[in-house]
């Protein structure tokens, strides 16, 4: 069984679990609706065939939506992260571990 995202839900259930901030920002999900504190399905490496725990996570919707369809490397040199203070370094270890050792379709 998968959702409309095409994830699996064993794959979704645990995300849900472990991602309970943002993977990139840090900031905490929260159910009022704000785009900020929002979650968001993302592909850390964007191959939507790619659907593993190691390339599924949360994310905040205004990360999700500068980081689109850019390489992973790339997002993190941009200026939204900059501005954010968003690095290899204060990403979350899902995010890390896709950077050091990006997760490949089987």
């Amino acid at each position: 069984m998968v959702n409309r995202w095409k994830i699996p839900k064993e794959v979704e259930d645990f995300v849900l679990k472990r991602d309970l901030n943002c993977v990139y920002c840090g900031i905490k999900f929260s159910s009022d609706h704000s785009r900020k504190s929002k979650a968001s399905w993302e592909h850390i490496v964007n191959d939507i065939r790619i659907n593993g725990i190691d390339n599924i996570a949360l994310s905040c919707v205004s990360c999700n939506s500068s980081k689109g369809s850019k390489l992973l490397t790339d997002w993190l040199e941009s200026k939204y992260c900059t501005q954010k203070k968003i690095n290899l370094s204060t990403v979350s270890t899902v995010v890390k571990n896709a950077y050091l050792n990006p997760p490949k379709l089987i």
